[in-house]
């Protein structure tokens, strides 16, 4: 008999650095995104958002919502 942890996919796990970021609070940003250690910055016309990982350098990739929802803790 299998548990339901291990038949379930893997779920994307909370970076323990993002606990403290002072970005989360933020409108534009993404917690359940954030929290796994990715940008999370989202573009606010088109509710885009970002996937790379926190405080990088450069531009941010955006991301269509259906696939920020897949990044995002559950």
């Amino acid at each position: 008999m299998n548990s339901p942890e291990q038949s379930s996919p893997a779920l994307p796990q909370i970076h323990e650095e993002s606990q403290g970021r002072p970005d989360l609070s933020s409108l534009h940003v993404r917690e359940d995104v954030a929290i796994t250690g990715l940008c999370g910055n989202v573009h606010l016309p088109t509710g885009r958002t970002c996937d790379v990982p926190e405080r990088h350098e450069g531009s941010c990739r955006f991301v269509g919502p259906e696939d920020a929802e897949n990044l995002a803790v559950h």
